[in-house]
This record gives structure tokens, sequence and C-alpha cells, in this order.
């Protein structure tokens, strides 16, 4: 046994030998120096060459990096660096058995280890690389001056934002040279090397790293380490108390590189977030470089966007003379039917200056533009039985016509399914408003739509469900995390979902209920080859069935041709919706072509201030309110005009006859004549009051499901009633309609601008 041990004693010992007679230390490669990053245009024509090493990667010699920040580093990292022998043996074998079983890849490096790592070999996660890091270590230990391994990692290690080395990440955060840090900064910057990804406090990615979360997590980091300095004698306790006193050194927020001014700073910045969420590339290796991105963007159609919010804006948005147009955010996407393409973005006046991308999520309540998920899932789902449990099969429930009747007063007792009185948390009956607190009475969906009248859709979406509306949303492209808690409300559009997948959802119902995911990138190469590449076919879903999403189309046709969406005409068949908030606080207006969808949006927000929150934009242009059908669906239409220049025109595929003519609550199967009176006032201002929803424009064509109802008051073959025909008199001699009037709908609260929506009721 003895004989045993000491031979294989001796085999370990040669091959401990052999390997570091064989393994060499390599010079150092480019793993160790950041590279750039080349963007290209759908088109193959370069965008941008940005990315890695945007913040400069500037070395600096160990003389010129304080002493606070070698303490710091070595505290938090290493604190035996100056004694041992560059490696750990105990925490290479916890590495090793712990990768060995399969379970998660550790560190356990001792700052020799993370060096080596960082300047001679690729950032993977392997057996294969933890020995040779350990052999190299070794040596590196034995032949290098331990100021020379400290110099070198501190100017090679990543501290997040695109800085590598400490004088780019005392640039990137704090705004001066490395040599000016103090003891509380340095320690700071010492707690990013755990990870930046969850210590930089402006946030990352993930649902982690929020900037609540990482606030949080790089304070008490920050804090440690200074208290760790004095446990290893390299502060003084008198010190490490003094600058926890002064309070956390909150770093300055991200600046972006000036290549990435106007637009494309938003550009890149959305392609980067999807590379990371998608593939195979962390943000630490997309900071480093190298990679050749082609996107889904198309400059025509971005330079476009751009020039018809900036049109817009020159004529309207005067901040130096009036006070209400301080703050206004325009944010527009648009995304191609059938692929997810994201084809063009408007993120905001300039990426240099306005660091939110208005394109994605902002926390912008959608309003009305809603309302088309509720008219899908009544088709899709249908109503439920009032006699029936709440939660009921297909065979049980009636599939919904857009000529179903709904009460349209204002104000209308909202009731359950079953008929019952609903009542809200604090036992409150709930009397959804109108815009204009305006009576409309008994209506068919089509027109609802088409006027957007609230009270026949939030009772709608409980007669089939506001779960079921939810749905519909998530079928067409939304996400759960952009949408709003389950209330009645629910359906009038409290979720706040981005621009980008408002347009992709809309572009569902253009697709005639084939879903595809929005997407910026198309494929990513490096020195290598291909390391993503989109697969198309495995994205595209089936939504909605397909006289489903051609219905919606219909009713939406009928907006843009006749109601509150009149403005958005383009000279080709085209749909979309309108949408308002409480208090006029947005403004959306969403619409699309067979080939292209795209939504606008606009907000008041200060995005410098420290506490933000949306403002009303009554007021704004010199308006007296702002509404879907104005500024939003004129930066629709002219855009799209130019979008499509030369793109064939194209018709929507025929709606057929969908479901039953459903007489909602209170609408009775033989109404009296109406006596509805269009609104007066070509405007969507919105009502205020705990109740509220909004309601648009008037006219209504007849929808190929159904004959000539009498409740459509624009029905051409209806003339004669009170409201007449759209433009001129009924046939047989009634007043004629307005020929716009758009309006809005009733809003909620409005959620916070970082965080998800919080309001209870929603306007347009």
């Amino acid at each position: 046994m003895t004989g045993t041990f000491l031979f294989f004693f001796a085999v370990l010992l040669g091959a401990v030998g052999i390997g570091l007679w064989l393994v060499q230390v390599p010079t150092a490669q480019a793993a160790s120096q950041t590279q750039k990053n080349v963007y290209y245009w759908a088109d193959g024509k370069q965008m941008v060459v940005s990315g890695g090493g945007d913040l400069n990667r500037q070395i600096v010699p160990l003389s010129k990096i304080p002493k606070s920040m070698q303490n710091a580093v070595i505290s938090a990292e290493n604190a035996s660096f100056y004694q041992d022998s560059g490696v750990d043996p105990m925490g290479i074998a916890r590495a090793v058995v712990n990768m060995a079983r399969g379970g998660a890849t550790q560190s356990g490096s001792t700052i020799t280890q993370q060096f080596v790592k960082n300047t001679y070999l690729d950032q993977s996660q392997t057996l294969t690389r933890k020995v040779k890091e350990l052999f190299i270590s070794i040596k590196v230990g034995a032949t290098k001056d331990k100021d020379y391994i400290l110099g070198s990692y501190l100017n090679t290690a990543y501290y997040g934002r695109g800085a590598y080395g400490c004088q780019a990440a005392a640039r990137a955060y704090y705004d001066r040279d490395c040599s000016a840090l103090t003891p509380s900064q340095s320690a700071f910057l010492a707690s990013t090397l755990n990870g930046p990804n969850l210590y930089d406090p402006n946030g990352g990615y993930g649902a982690a790293a929020t900037k609540e979360a990482n606030t949080k997590r790089a304070k008490q980091r920050w804090e440690w380490i200074l208290r760790r300095e004095v446990a290893v004698h390299r502060l003084s306790k008198t010190e490490a108390q003094e600058w926890i006193g002064k309070g956390f050194p909150m770093p300055q927020d991200p600046k972006v590189a000036t290549n990435k001014q106007g637009q494309i700073g938003y550009l890149t910045d959305l392609a980067d977030n999807y590379i990371i969420a998608n593939t195979g590339i962390s943000k630490s290796k997309l900071d480093k470089g190298g990679y050749q991105i082609h996107t889904t963007f198309d400059r025509k159609k971005i330079s476009e966007l751009t020039r018809a919010v900036e049109k817009v804006s020159k004529e309207n948005i005067k901040p130096k003379l009036r006070e209400p147009d301080k703050y206004v955010q325009f944010g527009g996407a648009s995304v191609e039917p059938k692929t997810g393409k994201i084809l063009a973005i408007y993120g905001g006046k300039n990426a240099l200056e306005h660091y939110r991308n208005n394109a994605d999520y902002t926390g912008v309540q959608v309003g009305s533009t809603f309302k088309p998920f509720v008219m899908a899932a009544a088709m899709t789902n249908g109503v439920r039985d009032p006699k029936g449990p709440r939660e009921q099969p297909d065979s049980e429930r009636t599939l919904v016509s857009p000529s179903s009747v709904y009460n349209g007063d204002n104000k209308v007792t909202l009731k359950d399914y079953d008929g019952s009185v609903w009542h809200d948390k604090d036992g409150k009956e709930w009397h959804q408003r109108n815009d204009g607190d305006e009576d409309k009475g008994p209506v068919s969906l089509r027109t609802a739509m088409q006027y957007s009248v609230n009270t026949p859709f939030i009772q709608l979406g409980m007669d089939v469900g506001t779960d079921k509306v939810r749905d519909s949303a998530l079928a067409a492209g939304l996400t759960k995390e952009q949408l709003a808690s389950i209330t009645p409300t629910f359906s009038l559009g409290t979720s706040a979902p981005s621009a980008i997948r408002l347009a992709g959802a809309y572009a569902t119902f253009a697709a005639s209920g084939e879903q595809a995911d929005p997407y910026s990138v198309e494929r990513v190469e490096d020195k290598n080859g291909p390391v993503y590449d989109h697969k198309q076919d495995a994205q595209l879903k089936r939504a909605f069935d397909s006289n489903v999403a051609n219905n919606v189309t219909d009713v939406l046709e009928n907006v843009v041709q006749h109601g509150t969406g009149t403005s958005a005409k383009i000279g080709r068949p085209a749909a979309g919706k309108t949408g308002t908030t409480d208090e006029n606080k947005s403004a959306w207006f969403s619409g699309y072509t067979p080939q292209l969808s795209t939504a606008i949006g606009m907000w008041r927000v200060n995005d410098q201030a420290k506490s933000q929150k949306f403002l009303s934009m009554r007021g704004v242009g010199g308006q007296k309110t702002i509404h879907g059908a104005s500024f939003p669906a004129e930066i629709w239409a002219d855009y799209m005009r130019g979008a499509l220049e030369g793109k064939p025109v194209k018709d929507f595929p025929a709606a057929t006859p969908i479901g039953q003519k459903v007489f909602g609550e209170d609408a009775s199967p033989s109404p009296p004549p109406t006596t509805d009176k269009p609104s007066e006032s070509p405007s969507e201002s919105p009502s205020e009051s705990p109740s509220e929803s909004p309601s648009e424009s008037p006219s209504d064509s007849p929808s190929p499901t159904d004959t000539c109802d009498p409740l459509d008051f624009n029905c051409k073959d209806n003339g004669g009633n009170q409201n007449g025909g759209n433009q001129n008199g009924g046939q047989n001699g009634g007043p004629g309609g307005p020929t716009t009037s758009p309006t809005s709908d009733p809003p909620g609260g409005p959620g916070g601008i970082f965080g998800g929506p919080t309001g209870a009721r929603r306007k347009d």
C-alpha cells in the first residue's frame, strides 16, 4: 500500500511538473484588449462602429492608481495578495469539484488568477480553462513582480459601462481621473468587480438588476469593503467611519459615446439588449467588442419617422413660449407584420441628451388603443352565459359579432357577467364615464369602437372576462410584465406596453392573426463566423383565427375612415385606433397597413428630474387638450406616407360574418329609435372623475358581417334616422352627421415612469 501510494504520488508530481514545463506564459492576447463592434443597417450598409471600448481603455501605471483603489481591491478580492504564491489551492479545488459535479461554475480566484484569465485566456467556464489558469498563475506568480500583477489586473478588469481598467471606470462613473478617486469612490469601484450588471446603481440587464436592487446591493458592498479594509489593516477605523458617515458616493448617469447621437444610440442599445437577452453573448463579452451585428433597421424608415416627429414638434411645440410645451416626449416604432422585424423607432430627440429609449418600455399607459384586444377576445372566446358559473367552457359561451349592441350612455352602472351590480374593493358601484360625459344610447360595438365609447367596452370586458381580455393581449404579442393588474378598467387601457410591443401586437391583426415577436438583430458574427442567426420560421405563431383578426381589422378600418382616426387617412387601406389617457397625460395612435404596423405615443415628463411623474398635456401646442387623433395620428400619417412610398397598395383580407348579435346589459333586443347626438367638438377631451373612460368620433360604415344596423349612426342604408348619414343627410332626409369628432377616452392614474403601471382607471 505504501508503494502504491508513493507510486501515484510520484505520478501526480510528475504530471504537475510536466504540466508546468509544457505550459508557457503566453503573450497578452486580444482577449485582454477591447475591440469595436460594427453595426449594420438592414440593407447591409454600415451604421456605426461602436461598442467595446466606447469609454476608452487607458493603461495607467500603478503609481497613478491611488493607494485607496489598490487597498479596496486587495481587501475585497485577495487580502493575502502580497503573501500568497498566486494561487488558492483550496479555492481551485472547490471550483473543480463543483464543476465536475455539474454545478455552477465558481471562481475561488486570487488577483493573480483573475489577471491571468483577463490577460491570457478567454472567459469560458470550463475545466480545461481552469487547469490552464492554475498552471499559468503558478508561473506568473513565480516570475512576475507583485506590483506588476496588481497594476496589470487593475488595468484589465471589467468594471461595467464598457470600462476596462480603473482609469476608464473612474471616467465612466465619476468623470475624473483614477488618481483623483477618494477612498469612498474606490470602494464602490471595487464593488463593481463582483459583477457590474448587479452593482451599477443605474441598473443592469435582467429582472434582478433593477435600479433599486442594484443600488441596494452596491451600498451594502461599498460599506462592507470599507469595513473590510479596516479588518485587514488597510484603512483606519476612524477614516472608514468618516467616509461611511458621508454617505454612498452615487455615480453619475451613464454617458453615451458621441458617435451615438440622434437615433443611433437608441438603435444600438436596442440591438445590444436583444443580443444579451436572446443569444449566448453576455454583456461583458459584448462590451469587449469584436462583433459584426446585422440589424433589422431600415435607414429610410428611420429617417422618415424622425422627420415626421421633428416636423410636428417644430411647428407646434414651443417650450420657450408656452409652459405646457416643456418636457413633451414622443416615442414610436414600426414593425413588419408576419416577420416581427423592427424596421424603425423614434427613441427621443437625441440619445446623447435623452437617455431613455421612448420606443421601449416607459410606463406610459395606452388607453383606448387597447380596445381591439377586447374585441378580439369577444370574437374568440365569446360572452358568458349569465346563468352559468364564472368559469365557462366555449360550449356555454356565445361568440360576439361587431353588430352586437351595448348601452353607450354615460355613467352606466357596471354589471358583472351575471347581471349583478359590480362593486369595487370599497363596496362602491362603478359608473364608467364617457368622454365629454356623452350619452350614446344603445350602440353597436362597431360604432362604439368608431366613437371610442367607453361604457360598451368596459361592460363587454366583464361579460367576456378580463382574464380572457388579458389572454387576447398576450396572444397578440404584449408581454405580461407590461400589463396592468386585472380590474374592470383593464379593458380600457390601463396597461403600458412599449411602442414596439404595441406596434407588434397590431401587426398580428395585420397578418390575419399570425403573431411574430418583434426583434432587432438578424445575425451576429465574430472573427470565426456566425455566432447567432435569427430563426424567423420558429417565431411565427397563430394567435387568432384569421377571420377574428380580419373582423378586428374591418372595425379598425372604419375608425380611420369615419371615426376618431380620420386624420390618419393615407390614401391606401389603413386600420387603427386612437388612445388618450386620464388627465390628458398621454395620447397614442396605433395603426397598420398590410405591410407595416406603427405605434406613435406622446406624453410629458421631465426626464432630468429626480422624481419623475407624468404631467398633463392640456395646453400643449396651444391646444385645449391633446388626443390620439391630433399630433400622434398626424405623425403616423405623415410617416406612413413616406415609409410606404413606392410600395404597392394592398387591400386587407375580406372579413366574413362572425358570431352572433349579442345584446348587452340594458340594451334591449328591440331598441327604440336612437336619439344619440353626435359629438359637436372634434376633440378627445379627457374626463377626470374617478370613473372615466374615453369616447371617440362619429360615423360608421356597414360591416361586411351584418346588414345595415339602425344603431350604426352613419350606416349609408339607414337614411332618415335622427343622425342621418356620415357627412350628408340620410337618404330619406335625416340631417347630416359630423365629418369627424375625435374624442378621447377615460383614464386612470398613471403608473411610475420606471415601474409597472399602477393606475386603476384609464382613458382612451
